[in-house]
């Protein structure tokens, strides 16, 4: 599984490019973020890659979760989004697609 590992200081935009590749090319990337700051900008970086893949005709869906990481020996509690093509996901658990709701 890709990871993109976000800080507080990132790029939303860069960071929403890596993300929009990987979805184009594999359907799914987890996004990690330790800190409010690094949050935001993840948070941020998926808004605006949906953005981006919409000129492809593709939908995101994003799971939130904790995963705990060690940092210098240091247990930390990070954000991790499961971002996922809504088609790839319908593809791996055999739902069919009718029609996709456009905003």
């Amino acid at each position: 599984m890709d990871l993109v590992k976000v800080a507080a200081n990132s790029r939303a935009t860069s960071v929403a490019g890596a993300i929009a590749g990987i979805i184009r090319e594999k359907g799914r990337v987890d996004v990690q973020a330790i800190g409010a700051g690094a949050v935001n900008q993840a948070i941020k970086a998926i808004a605006i890659a949906r953005g981006y893949l919409e000129l492809d005709a593709i939908d995101i869906a994003c799971i939130p979760s904790f995963s705990e990481v060690n940092i210098d020996g240091k247990e930390r509690t990070a954000m991790r989004f499961a971002v996922d093509s809504i088609a790839a996901l319908a593809a791996e658990t055999g739902v069919v697609l009718s029609e996709q709701v456009h905003r």
